[in-house]
């Protein structure tokens, strides 16, 4: 499909420095307005209109790039990425149901499913240990950090370090910092997205933010 193939250079998805662009879409009027204008877009889309699958990769580009790229810290692996998750949607979005939720939580949805498949596939690769051995560990150590840890940094090389902390993180910790306050989701959007309770989330964004305060601490980035 044409549209599903993403022209970097136009949407902006390939950053010189490889870090993860913001979401394209900043509409005044909250995330109500956003959902409000996509509906219509949408439904273009379910009609086979291609100047609606155009402008549906276009806003929504960055936002499924900037997943990719937090969770695997590879500009190519977060492009190709970003490609097979608009090739999901593009099959997929007629299950789609706006009465169940937003399409942006949708399409987080998918992206985090997609990026699931591709973390199995790969974690033989991985010098990371699996989520179940390391989460009685980060469990063990306990606590919820009072701060966002990411605010404690500023500048290029922090980012970069920050991102490269993050994939010390267990895949699930990670996802639930990423989507909160990277993402900025509201709680109620991760647990749909994640499909789990509003207390783990709570839980879990709690814990990963410990953690990425520990590590960050190790490196003498936070006080």
């Amino acid at each position: 499909m044409a549209t599903a193939t993403l022209a970097w250079g136009q949407f902006g998805g390939n950053t010189s420095s490889g870090e993860a662009a913001s979401p394209v879409l900043n509409v005044s009027g909250g995330r109500n307005l956003i959902d409000s204008l996509e509906q219509p877009l949408v439904s273009r889309c379910l009609d086979g209109d291609e100047a609606a699958w155009e402008d549906l990769v276009r806003q929504h580009t960055r936002q499924v790039y900037g997943l990719c790229f937090r969770f695997t810290n590879s500009t190519q692996e977060a492009q190709d990425l970003t490609q097979d998750v608009f090739l999901r949607v593009f099959k997929t979005i007629k299950s789609f149901r706006s009465a169940e939720g937003s399409f942006h939580t949708w399409l987080a949805r998918v992206t985090r499913n997609l990026l699931i498949d591709h973390y199995r596939r790969t974690r033989q690769e991985r010098v990371t240990d699996s989520i179940e051995e390391q989460l009685p560990m980060l469990e063990g150590a306990g606590g919820a950090a009072s701060t966002r840890p990411d605010q404690a940094m500023a500048g290029r090389e922090a980012s970069e370090i920050l991102q490269a902390t993050l994939q010390k993180l267990s895949p699930d910790l990670r996802e639930a910092v990423i989507l909160r306050d990277l993402q900025e989701m509201e709680y109620r959007e991760i647990a749909q997205v994640l499909d789990i309770p509003e207390g783990t989330v709570k839980s879990r964004i709690n814990r990963g933010r410990a953690g990425l305060a520990r590590l960050l601490r190790k490196q003498k980035l936070v006080v």
